[in-house]
């Protein structure tokens, strides 16, 4: 059974993990070059703002960014670095919550689509960045590939990651297209703590057709930060969709 609530006060406590992970200084400046440059000098919106991973080195990079975020547990976290003049966050869901004003760029990293369960949502969240769009605008997502070609037949788990410390391993519902991501850490101990997040999965062909549904057209995809070729081997994909001029 999933947690009523898996981005509770305890895990937006231990979200973060500076100079590691997602949180490692070299992914951090490639996601940030990037995406100052995509602001194009404008505001920029993040969807599912969090603790404020990207949100603050970009502010502080000179771009004004504004947020949206479900969990009041995550942007207490976000507020121990910048507060509400400095980062504006609307608490409120990322498919169909507005904020003031008009953007040059909205943004959503690190799989965060996924966490909305149901195709119909996916849809909305383009709509709804379509929407707090200036024209010629564009929407930027970071999205994981499905990793089911290593799901032999009749088993339903991938291992992920195995390190010291820590097994991270997804579960899938081919059927429903539905996965749920499991983080299990540990030390010399027997005790280990475990935490779970649901996610709709995507593929690139779907997510393509869910822009045009929107208004968009892909304009790039690449399968990092940094711009390399997105290949049938990537195990991931940074796409830049354009909203077209009015």
């Amino acid at each position: 059974m999933m947690p009523s609530d898996p981005w509770d006060s305890e895990t937006a406590r231990s979200y973060d993990t500076p100079g590691t992970g997602m949180f490692a200084p070299d992914l951090l400046k490639q996601t940030v070059d990037r995406l100052a440059v995509l602001a194009g000098g404008g505001r920029a919106l993040e969807f599912a703002i969090g603790t404020g991973r990207v949100a603050v080195p970009l502010h502080e990079r000179g771009v004004p960014v504004t947020g949206i975020e479900l969990s009041t547990a995550m942007i207490a976290e976000l507020r121990t670095k910048a507060d509400e003049t400095e980062i504006p966050v609307i608490v409120g869901d990322m498919a169909v919550t507005s904020a003031p004003g008009r953007f040059s760029l909205v943004y959503l990293v690190y799989n965060t689509i996924s966490n909305l369960l149901t195709q119909r949502e996916q849809v909305a969240a383009f709509r709804n960045a379509a929407r707090h769009l200036e024209a010629g605008g564009c929407f930027v997502v970071e999205l994981g590939v499905p990793d089911l070609r290593k799901l032999p037949p009749g088993q339903t788990a991938v291992v992920f990651a195995d390190e010291p410390g820590y097994i991270g391993l997804d579960t899938y519902d081919v059927l429903n297209q539905r996965m749920v991501s499991h983080h299990v850490r540990f030390g010399d101990d027997r005790q280990a703590n475990l935490q779970r997040s649901a996610h709709r999965y995507i593929w690139p062909s779907e997510l393509d057709l869910m822009a045009e549904l929107a208004g968009f057209t892909l304009e790039d995809r690449s399968a990092d930060w940094t711009g390399a070729p997105f290949t049938a081997e990537s195990g991931s994909h940074v796409s830049v969709y354009r909203l077209a001029a009015r």
